[in-house]
């Protein structure tokens, strides 16, 4: 604690250099900004003279540069008008030559189209030519068509004739055949039907035969059912199973009210254990708390009552004063007044309480080193007189020490003015003082502001009181709650061994209510399918016997009409032979016909052809001739308008050659104005383009010049940035800027001044950091560790009872393992041979530590060598794992066993053996196994099937075997 001390008095220490440094640093700070302020200005007065004269010249510049822009107005003016005097001329030349062009197309395109003409004309006059000859020709051949046309037509009228007599002959014919066949065909479908008659008849007479047979076997067969069946028995076994279900019911119902009671007030215990222990753990935590504090502050109270001084507290503990309460201890101060009691006090408050000085006083030089103070207990109390122009500190003071002549010539005063009032009227050996510590006297004045051991302690002193009486409380409330939840716990308890009790016997009713209900269910599903297949037989005779009748009946009539038929097809078979023998006649007289009408066709045929083909020439001819004409007169008027627009086209030719030697002649002329024109054009822009060159060479004059001044301008824009930045730095630092000037010398730079700022910032970073708040650091630090020792010595203690408890745990765990490892181990040896019918099998350990190594199930198969499970064969491993449950069931045995086909990859033998010790252990276990083997269906007492009667229609099915075979004996 003393080294703790030292370390934060050096780091006062240093705090007071650092914050002097730190001062020393501000000023010379602001010293510095000041000398770069004065610097600035003197830069931005240079620019701005810098400034003016850019600015001048930039402007001189802008002047000539309007001179030549002048200039350049007035040429491009000028060079407007000999543009437009240009393009005139110029337009005048372009006419000319677009008439010189014209003409001369003109010219070309009439001497084509008299070429073109001339070669119409010769081509017109050959197709004249031609045209007479095609006419000449196609007249001869005309007059001959007309003459074979005429011979022709009788012949043809003729073979006309005959082909329309022959057509009618086959007409006659095919209508008498298709008169036969109709007759034919009505009488194929008559005596097709009456055979189809006959056959039906015959069909369903044996038909009408084998139901009446099925029919009569059906109703011996129902009868022999009505008179094996009864329900009587099923009746009497159902009453009785009626009354066990109302019974069980009833002591199930009873038993779940019992248990949902019992779980109803567990559940409030549980809730009630939880909260009990949620509030005990924040009492504890409060408690805990308190306590730490509480230490913390005796901690801080011993050392600034001095009852860590090592010589005085030897001294103290050698004269039997250690156990006397020190002065702090024994009084109790007004509210607000403890620090002016404290600042006043001062040591006094360690000074140990005692009956009287006197006794004190002859031991007391035997006190060789430190020093102590002592007081004398007064019973009295504190003296209450009061004098009439003020109020004694001693009287803010209660308890059963004296303090008068320690306090009782000091006065009060609320406020710092009440006390400067009342100084000027103290007395000798008199002083005042205000409720913050300020302590006057006559002619002195007395203020702590720094840390004192002793400033504290009286408020300390109220706090561990408190503290004291809110521990006591806690560990009392704490106690009771620990009653109350140890209480809670044992009921509890109590509560839930009788839940456990109370749910076994209701699951011994419940399987007993579970058991008589599943035979009561079955026997009523028996007794419903037996009353529902007497009346299904009692249906099924009434509905055969009507069937019986009804098909005696449809039988007799089958055979009458089986005979009607037979007759009509007697009678059918004479007249087929009629319609066969007419049809052969029909048919050759058809077949004469229709080839005496096929030739007179084709002569009939031949004929038109050849008149036809003959009129047809005829026509094209007068069509070809007809043509030829038109023809004729077009080409003649073709050739007569060709000849006259040739000698009409020769005169307006020789006018326009005329036209072009005149325009020819115009374009000359045009072509000098041209000339002329363009010399002035290119003159005007030659000066032109000297003004803009000149314009461009002052345009960069300018720009340089502007560029200049930008520059000056950015360069004092950046000046008094950067001077409002310091200015801006320089009020922060709340120094005033004339007078920090004027105490600086003019020889003053701003390199040695930031020189100056370097060496203290090197000083400052020299010292390190600096804990400002090292007390309070300490004070927050000490509280912590007392209460984090506290939290280690409870999570210490109760690691150490965990550790134990694993220890026991395990050791139980180790020795219930190898107990239940060796029962099951023999168990195993013992099932596997008989499943088996020899070998052996044994259980194996991974290693050495029990409660983290494996187990290895070993087997040998008769006839096999020993190995792991995992090399059998599949009903190996089937049986192997079946000995392993038994075993386990041996040990342990559960209220009931579900194997699900286990016995599938099995043979008939293992079958058999599995079967005998199942049957052996059901003594003990309940088993439930789903099974398709006929040998484990065998062995059961209570069979539960699935059946569809009906397509996808599902119905369980349930058998007890027992009553099954008393059911077979009756």
């Amino acid at each position: 604690m003393e080294k703790q001390i030292k370390h934060l008095q050096r780091q006062a220490r240093a705090a007071e250099r650092y914050r002097t440094l730190k001062a020393d640093e501000r000023k010379t700070a602001a010293e510095l900004l000041a000398l770069k302020l004065r610097d600035l200005d003197t830069k931005a007065g240079a620019k701005s003279e810098e400034l003016s004269r850019q600015e001048t010249a930039l402007q001189a510049a802008i002047a000539d540069q309007r001179a030549i822009e002048a200039s350049i107005e007035k040429a491009r003016e000028s060079l407007s008008g000999d543009t437009e005097s240009f393009n005139e001329v110029q337009g005048g030349y372009y006419k000319v030559g677009s008439e010189i062009a014209r003409l001369e197309q003109s010219i070309q395109h009439g001497e084509e189209l008299r070429q073109r003409q001339t070669k119409d004309l010769a081509q017109a006059e050959a197709a004249l030519r031609d045209i007479h000859d095609h006419i000449e020709k196609d007249q001869g051949e005309l007059e001959d068509l007309t003459r074979s046309l005429e011979a022709l037509a009788p012949d043809l009228s003729r073979a006309r004739e005959a082909e329309q007599a022959s057509g009618q002959a086959l007409q006659n014919a095919e209508t008498a055949m298709q008169d036969w066949q109709r007759s034919w065909e009505a009488f194929n479908e008559e005596a097709s039907q009456a055979y189809q008659n006959t056959q039906v008849e015959r069909t369903r007479i044996e038909h009408l035969e084998k139901e009446l047979q099925r029919l009569l076997r059906q109703r011996e067969r129902i009868e022999l059912e009505q008179k094996e069946i009864s329900s009587d028995e099923v009746e009497k076994i159902m009453q009785g199973l009626i009354q066990q279900e109302d019974e069980t019911e009833r002591l199930a119902t009873a038993w779940q009210s019992k248990l949902e009671a019992q779980i109803s007030q567990i559940q409030k215990l549980r809730d009630q254990d939880r909260k009990l222990t949620l509030h005990l753990d924040e009492c504890r935590a409060d408690a805990q708390k308190a306590r730490g504090r509480l230490s913390s502050l005796e901690a801080l109270q011993q050392a600034a009552l001095g009852k860590r001084k090592g010589g005085v507290s030897a001294w103290l503990e050698n004269k039997n004063l250690h156990e006397r309460p020190r002065l702090a201890q024994r009084i109790d101060v007004r509210r607000n007044w403890e620090r002016a009691v404290e600042t006043v006090l001062g040591s006094y408050l360690e000074a140990v309480c005692v009956d009287g000085i006197d006794a004190v006083a002859e031991t007391i030089t035997s006190l060789r080193q430190g020093a102590a103070s002592f007081i004398e207990i007064a019973p009295g109390g504190a003296s209450e007189a009061a004098p009439t122009h003020g109020e004694r500190l001693s009287s803010k003071v209660q308890g059963d020490t004296s303090l008068d002549s320690l306090l009782g010539t000091v006065w009060v005063a609320d406020t710092l003015a009440d006390a400067l009032v009342r100084r000027g009227r103290l007395g000798v050996g008199e002083s005042v003082i205000t409720s913050d510590g300020i302590w006057l006297g006559p002619n002195w004045l007395r203020v702590n502001r720094d840390p004192d051991e002793h400033i504290g302690v009286i408020g300390r002193e109220k706090e561990m009181t408190a503290l004291r009486k809110e521990v006591r409380e806690q560990l009392s409330r704490i106690e009771q709650l620990e009653k109350l939840h140890h209480d809670t716990r044992i009921r509890l308890k109590q509560l839930e061994d009788s839940r456990d009790s109370g749910q076994q016997e209701l699951n011994r009713v419940g399987r007993a209510h579970a058991d008589v209900k599943a035979r009561l269910e079955a026997n009523r599903s028996r007794l419903g399918q037996i009353t529902q297949q007497i009346s299904s037989l009692e249906r099924a005779s009434s509905d055969v016997s009507g069937e019986i009748a009804l098909a005696e009946a449809q039988l007799k009539k089958a055979r009458g009409n089986l005979e009607v038929g037979l007759e009509g097809m007697k009678r059918l078979e004479d007249r087929r032979t009629g319609l066969e023998k007419l049809r052969e006649q029909l048919k050759t007289d058809l077949l004469s016909m229709r080839e005496k009408a096929q030739q007179d066709q084709a002569h009939a045929q031949e004929m038109a052809i050849k008149v036809e083909s003959r009129r047809s020439t005829k026509d094209s001819a007068d069509q070809s001739l007809r043509r030829m004409e038109t023809q004729l007169g077009q080409f003649s008027e073709r050739a007569t308008e060709l000849s006259t627009q040739m000698e009409e086209g020769v005169e307006p030719l020789e006018q326009k050659r005329q036209d072009l030697q005149e325009k020819l002649g115009e374009r000359l002329n045009v072509e000098k104005r041209m000339a002329e024109a363009r010399r002035k054009l290119e003159a005007t822009d030659n000066q032109l383009r000297e003004f803009e060159q000149q314009r461009s060479d002052q345009e960069s004059i300018v720009d340089s010049a502007r560029q200049d001044l930008d520059g000056v301008r950015m360069v004092a824009q950046e000046i008094r940035v950067r001077r409002e930045a310091f200015a801006d730095q320089f009020d922060e630092t709340g120094f005033e800027l004339a007078a920090l000037s004027g105490e600086l010398a003019e020889e003053a730079t701003i390199e040695e001044w930031d020189e100056q700022l370097t060496k203290l910032s090197a000083r400052i970073q020299r010292l390190g950091p600096i804990n400002l708040a090292a007390i309070d650091e300490f004070k927050e630090q000490s509280e912590r560790k007392e209460y984090l020792d506290a939290q280690f010595t409870d999570l210490t203690d109760a690691l150490n009872t965990l550790e134990n408890a694993i220890r026991k745990i395990d050791r139980e765990t180790r020795s219930r393992f190898r107990e239940t490892f060796d029962k099951v181990n023999e168990g195993l040896k013992t099932i596997f041979p008989r499943l088996f019918g020899g070998g052996q099998a044994f259980l194996e350990l991974g290693g050495d530590d029990l409660l983290n190594s494996g187990v290895t199930v070993m087997a040998r198969p008769p006839g096999k060598r020993i190995s792991t499970i995992h090399l059998l064969s599949g009903g190996e491993k089937a049986l192997t794992a079946v000995a392993l449950i038994f075993a386990i069931f041996e040990l342990n045995p559960a209220p009931f066993c579900l194997l699900d086909e286990v016995d599938a990859p099995l043979d008939d033998a293992n079958v058999g053996r599995f079967c005998d010790i199942v049957k052996e252990m059901s003594e003990r276990v309940q088993f439930v196994i789903i099974t398709h083997n006929k040998t484990t269906m065998e062995m059961a007492q209570q069979l539960t099937g699935v059946t569809m009667n009906e397509p996808g229609v599902s119905r369980l099915v349930s058998v007890d075997v027992d009553e099954a075979v008393q059911m077979a004996a009756m």
